[in-house]
């Protein structure tokens, strides 16, 4: 990656070409993610709101969760990596995903030392100027902060560059390095449980490397990073009552009941809509069918990558030092097999594929992997050392990557272009909704989800407010606290998105009343202040 470099009796490291390229890749992708970062593009949600509330009250020293408010299975990481810049600068989206922007630099950083010892210099060039680029799919996964995906590619990353460097003998304290290999997955595992598939091959990689130091002092430290690691879930589930453990509540939240779609329509959403999506090669709103060939090519690239990790395999006959690369591609291979699988099981492939790509986003760990056969076909064909078969597939495999970076600069140009528009509008207009209420009122209000949560984040909690699903019954509140509040305020008010079915419902409650209850519109919401609280659920 650099050579050292004599200057005036100091050394300093000089990047080789294929290292500069890949700096100036992942310069660009950090400065398009804070533009984007600064102006709050992704548009924010309650989901999001939620986790910033958290960051909140952990700056403020008023709690301490454990798992995000209403739930039992989403680590909360991100709001602790939040906390201390809120506690500075004050609850602002920008504060609020500035440590995802952070994460993302590091995981561009090890992906291309792991992607480089792996592979070529070139190809690790190539890799980093992929995930620089950014569909509006592929930059909510990274830059929003929703839980988990974020935090637990790096850390799946570094795990494996641990194991590089232990095969290869080029980590000098090797059971710290073990015992940190534990504490990241402890640290995943709470965060979250869609990384497990990459954790587990992860884990085998490791127990390839170095099996035999895991039966002294280096397993038992392996062990102990792990409990440390979890040990913020461990404390949570001790406490839960009956069904309300991690494990109880994700397989009620993963079970769906009803007709289940067939295995077919199942893949098809996951390959052909699911895949390209999450490698930012399709707009959010869906793929059309000249974005759809990389999902038909990936089980293709998939089974050619382990191939090639096989042969190579075979091919090093020498200590692991010159295996574990072999190795740790068929362990991102099979993480990503498993993650499709995974995927794929669910009925939420085939009914709303569009809405779930982002359980895919994790993919990206295995890019290297999977586009390696292609660059090394190509660059076969490319030095003439083929035959005529060899430069016609190295000629196909050419054009695959040169299709694949056209259609992911095309559909990032287009998102910059054209997408963030209706993003600002609507982050406008919640803040013309939160200025309009933190200056005159009512500060104790109730809506439904989707406004409840951004609405206090917005206001720093100068206004609070309840959730109330669409006929004005209690819906889904996080916070218990927000709704007891509101649920003592004598004169509440009411939030709603103008025509929607609870501005209906409330009309029709308050009947005569509608017209004289003090009424105003701000930005696309419709603000009710009757005189008398409109509580139909009592």
């Amino acid at each position: 990656m650099s050579h050292p470099e004599q200057h005036r009796g100091r050394w300093r490291p000089r990047l080789d070409r294929p290292a500069l390229v890949a700096l100036l890749f992942g310069l660009a992708g950090v400065v398009y993610r804070l533009v984007l970062t600064l102006f709050t593009v992704p548009v924010s949600n309650s989901d999001e709101a939620t986790f910033g509330l958290a960051a909140l009250h952990i700056a403020q020293g008023r709690e301490r969760p454990i798992f995000l408010y209403g739930q039992h299975y989403m680590g909360v990481l991100e709001s602790y990596l939040a906390a201390p810049l809120v506690a500075v600068a004050g609850p602002s989206w920008p504060v609020l995903r500035l440590p995802m922007l952070a994460l993302y630099a590091v995981f561009l950083y090890l992906i291309h030392r792991l992607t480089r010892r792996l592979c070529t210099p070139w190809f690790a060039a190539f890799v980093v100027g992929l995930l620089a680029l950014g569909s509006e799919r592929v930059v909510r996964d990274q830059l929003t902060v929703v839980g988990g995906r974020p935090e637990v590619k790096p850390a799946v990353v570094l795990m494996l560059l641990i194991t590089v460097g232990l095969a290869a003998g080029t980590v000098h304290r090797r059971r710290l390095a073990i015992g940190l290999f534990g504490l990241l997955v402890g640290v995943s595992v709470w965060s979250d449980w869609l990384i497990l598939p990459y954790l587990a091959v992860a884990g085998l990689a490791l127990l390839w490397a170095v099996r035999r130091e895991l039966l002294g002092w280096s397993g038992l430290l392996l062990v102990a990073g792990v409990i440390v690691g979890v040990a913020p879930m461990i404390v949570d589930n001790l406490r839960a009552g009956p069904g309300e453990d991690s494990l109880s509540v994700f397989r009620e939240v993963s079970t769906k009941t009803g007709p289940q779609p067939q295995w077919f329509d199942r893949i098809r959403g996951g390959l052909l809509e699911g895949v390209p999506l999450a490698h930012g090669l399709c707009p959010v709103d869906g793929c059309g069918r000249w974005q759809q060939w990389f999902g038909v090519l990936y089980p293709v690239l998939l089974v050619a990558g382990a191939a090639l990790a096989v042969l190579a395999y075979r091919r090093a006959a020498g200590p692991r030092g010159e295996r574990v690369g072999p190795v740790v591609q068929l362990a991102l291979i099979a993480g990503a097999a498993l993650t499709l699988l995974s995927y794929v099981r669910s009925p939420l492939a085939a009914t709303s594929p569009l809405d779930n790509a982002r359980y895919l986003s994790v993919l990206q760990l295995s890019l290297p992997a999977v586009l390696w056969p292609l660059w090394v076909a190509a660059l076969t064909a490319w030095r003439g050392t083929s035959s005529v078969l060899g430069r016609l597939t190295g000629a196909l495999s050419a054009a695959v990557l040169a299709a694949l970076t056209v259609t992911t600069l095309v559909v990032t140009v287009l998102f910059t272009a054209t997408g963030t528009a209706a993003s600002r509008t609507e982050e406008r207009q919640a803040r013309e909704l939160a200025a309009a209420l933190r200056a005159d009122g009512p500060h104790e209000v109730y809506g439904d989800y989707w406004t409840c949560n951004r609405l206090i984040f917005n206001t720093d909690e100068s206004v609070i407010c309840a959730v109330l699903d669409g006929d004005l019954s209690p819906g889904q509140n996080r916070y218990r606290p927000y709704w007891r509040q509101v649920g003592r305020a004598e004169r509440p008010g009411y939030v709603v998105e103008i025509d929607s079915p609870m501005d209906r419902r409330l009309r029709a409650l308050l009947a005569d009343r509608a017209d004289e209850a003090p009424v105003r519109e701000v930005g696309g919401y419709r603000v009710y202040h009757p005189d008398t609280p409109v509580r139909p659920w009592r």
